[in-house]
């Protein structure tokens, strides 16, 4: 089909030069525009996956991107310090099982004064030391101990779905990149047949005066043309300038991202993917923490067991020594508020389960609209293709019938042409945003990297 539109412009122009007296110079340059325009890959199953230079793995390009932007990005490192936060947590409650001991000291001048007896006074020191350990106390220290555990788990599920987060934004705004650059390939094309449509007409136009409107035509087209590239270029712009907050400003050349993404996963699979996903198990983790944590405070209104130790050494006035070894036991008789406290843990583990199976609905949900969506836009671009093929036979022979037999006007031609590289754009489109669902769908599970890697 190239070939064919470049015969049939040549024999164009041909045609022109034999009624034109117009310079050989500017015919020739007219061809040459023209076959440059047609030099490239403009087949209707091939434009959309063959303009872009395939610089390196696609697949390896996005997951340096993305560890690149994991690197950098200050809110993992804050959920990071969290995570470790949370597990010093872990590390003290755990802590409180090992005997405490405590040394006070106190020195000072002392009077001691009994009615008819002799007063006491001088110097006075005393050291007392302290040991005290749990016996007994109703599970509490082990409910408080899986409620800091499951409290850890859910800070590491955050960071793990922040950098889903990070992962899939990284990915979408390369994806992004590279739309626009297949679009402005399209459009340099569009720009380049519309300048060799004016260049021709403007040969013809020096003979015959009364089709300088043609020419105004071409050149309205070509500026038309010209406008949707700049913007494509500066939506590119606009892409890079995100992806450099996340990866820095050394950007990679894109490599050719236009089917890297382009399988549909298996629905079935997704949907078990979820209860894997970072954020449904940081909330069950949290459900879990808040269960825990209603344990321990009916445990804590229970009776409880300690080992006691003490000794004292008093020096100078008054010097003397006491110790006492044994247990104590704290039986709760009258509490105000323990069961106000005990309703509200358990008020806020039942909200957490409810926040839990809310996750897991709304991303199931979320789940079967975006497949849907997704298998739509793969459908709508192996529509397009076919349209494509359909809509390359069209412009080449309006502009063969205009050129040769003037039975179609150049608003014809314009149409044609304007209607092709539309369609060309619109497959780009399908074919990215097919690409940014399926990263979507991956993301709601294991994560977007799992197919890339």
């Amino acid at each position: 089909m190239s070939k064919t539109l470049v015969l049939s412009l040549l024999m164009g122009l041909g045609l022109w030069a034999a009624v034109t007296p117009g310079p050989a110079q500017a015919q020739a340059k007219s061809q040459s525009r023209c076959a440059e325009d047609e030099a490239g890959p403009s087949r209707a199953g091939r434009d959309a996956t063959m303009v872009e230079t395939n610089v390196t793995d696609p697949r390896i390009q996005l997951q340096e991107l993305v560890g690149l932007a994991l690197q950098r990005s200050r809110s993992i490192g804050a959920l990071k310090l969290l995570s470790q936060a949370a597990e010093a947590d872990v590390a003290e409650v755990k802590a409180s099982r090992i005997p405490q001991v405590n040394l006070l000291g106190r020195a000072g001048y002392m009077g001691h004064a009994v009615p008819g007896a002799n007063t006491l006074t001088g110097s006075q020191g005393s050291a007392t030391i302290s040991v005290t350990a749990p016996l007994y106390d109703a599970g509490r220290i082990t409910k408080l101990t899986e409620w800091r555990v499951q409290l850890a788990n859910a800070a590491k599920y955050g960071q793990s779905s922040a950098e889903e987060q990070v992962a899939l934004q990284t990915v979408s705004l390369a994806l992004d990149r590279s739309r626009y650059s297949l679009q402005a390939q399209v459009y340099t094309q569009y720009v380049r047949k519309m300048a060799c449509l004016v260049e021709s007409l403007e040969v013809i136009t020096k003979a015959d005066k009364g089709r300088a409107s043609e020419l105004v035509q071409a050149q309205k087209s070509l500026q038309q043309a010209d406008l949707q590239y700049e913007q494509t270029l500066s939506a590119m712009r606009q892409t890079e300038i995100k992806m450099r907050r996340f990866v820095g400003d050394q950007l990679p050349v894109s490599a050719s991202l236009s089917t890297v993404l382009a399988q549909l996963p298996d629905l079935a699979e997704l949907q078990a993917d979820i209860l894997q996903a970072p954020d449904v198990a940081q909330a069950a983790a949290q459900a879990s923490a808040q269960r825990s944590y209603a344990e321990s405070v009916l445990a804590g209104q229970r009776p409880s067991v300690s080992l006691l130790m003490n000794g004292t050494t008093l020096a100078g006035v008054g010097r003397s020594s006491d110790w006492i070894g044994g247990v104590t036991v704290n039986i709760p008789l009258i509490q105000p508020g323990a069961d106000a406290s005990l309703q509200a843990a358990k008020s806020r583990y039942h909200a957490a389960s409810l926040q839990r199976d809310e996750t897991v609905e709304v991303k199931q949900y979320r789940l079967l609209e975006t497949y849907e969506t997704a298998t739509s836009a793969l459908d709508r671009a192996r529509r397009v293709v076919e349209i494509l093929r359909n809509s390359d036979r069209v412009r080449a022979s309006t502009l063969q019938q205009w050129q040769q037999l003037g039975r179609r006007s150049l608003f014809d031609v314009m149409a044609a042409e304007g209607d092709y590289y539309s369609m060309r754009v619109a497959h780009v489109n399908a074919l990215f945003d097919a690409q940014q669902l399926v990263a979507l769908m991956w993301s709601m599970g294991r994560g977007v990297l799992t197919p890339l890697r």
